[in-house]
């Protein structure tokens, strides 16, 4: 009986420490999650960027993820007749980087995506293309 107790205890506390680790590593990697928004400079052609901004902000980073996760990618390979806009990518060394690339329609309403090397294309609302593009470069779509 008296082992069993032991081991029970053994346990228990085996799994706080488990469950208390897990929770902090979780944190550690909300806190690091930013945003690298690139701008091209130069012409149409040009294929040089250089860094716009950095989104920090959670609430920020949690929206634009949750956008791109809500968009109705198609598996497409696009070919558009200049360089992108704009490109951006959730840095993070314990993974693969996606790098997102960024177009603005002539209408400047809304913004067509394309997901470097995977095939993946979209073109996304007039909301989700403003509220996108405001979080990413802090302009407003209209004045791009």
């Amino acid at each position: 009986m008296r082992d069993f107790k032991f081991l029970a205890m053994l346990i228990v506390l085996v799994s706080i420490i488990m469950a208390g680790c897990s929770g902090e590593v979780r944190g550690v990697k909300d806190v690091g999650q930013t945003i690298e928004v690139q701008k091209r400079v130069g012409d149409e052609d040009s294929n040089n960027y250089e860094v716009l901004k950095v989104v920090s902000d959670m609430e920020q980073v949690n929206k634009v993820e949750k956008l791109l996760d809500d968009a109705a990618w198609e598996n497409a390979e696009v070919s558009m007749v200049r360089r992108a806009d704009y490109r951006f990518s959730f840095p993070n060394p314990e993974a693969k980087v996606v790098l997102y690339e960024l177009w603005v329609g002539p209408q400047k309403n809304i913004v067509e995506l394309v997901i470097n090397g995977e095939g993946r294309y979209v073109k996304l609302g007039i909301n989700e293309s403003a509220e996108l593009f405001e979080i990413l470069t802090g302009e407003s779509l209209a004045d791009f």
